[in-house]
């Protein structure tokens, strides 16, 4: 058995590739069109995981509701002073600032994507 990716749904379609394409360097590797909607496949740089974003034609005018079984995606990341830089240019805010994790010697932070999904950072 293998993991194939996660779905979520998007309000906006172009906001959310762009915050995971150009923030996060992820690859668009597919597109499918359905009859009632839009999925849009992102994979990391190996290939290895995948987010499909999907995009509902009839999308409410509020977007969706967060329920709260879900957490957090987690991501990799080389450095979190330069992603830090990147997020700056974006605009993009954290929800919660970079910390250690003491017993772990593990630095953390948390952002939001557009849809107010929570995205969790792990400095390599």
């Amino acid at each position: 058995m293998k993991f194939l990716h996660v779905m979520i749904r998007v309000k906006d379609i172009n906001k959310s590739l762009k915050f995971y394409q150009d923030l996060f360097d992820m690859n668009l590797v597919n597109e499918m069109e359905l009859e009632d909607s839009k999925l849009y496949f992102l994979s990391d740089e190996d290939g290895q995981t995948q987010i499909e974003l999907t995009y509902n034609f009839d999308t409410p005018k509020n977007g969706y509701i967060n329920g709260d079984a879900f957490g957090h995606f987690a991501f990799s990341i080389k450095n979190m002073d330069k992603f830090e830089e990147k997020m700056n240019k974006f605009g993009i805010n954290w929800l919660v600032n970079p910390f250690i994790l003491k017993n772990y010697d593990m630095k953390i932070a948390f952002l939001k994507d557009p849809d107010g999904n929570e995205i969790e950072l792990i400095e390599e």
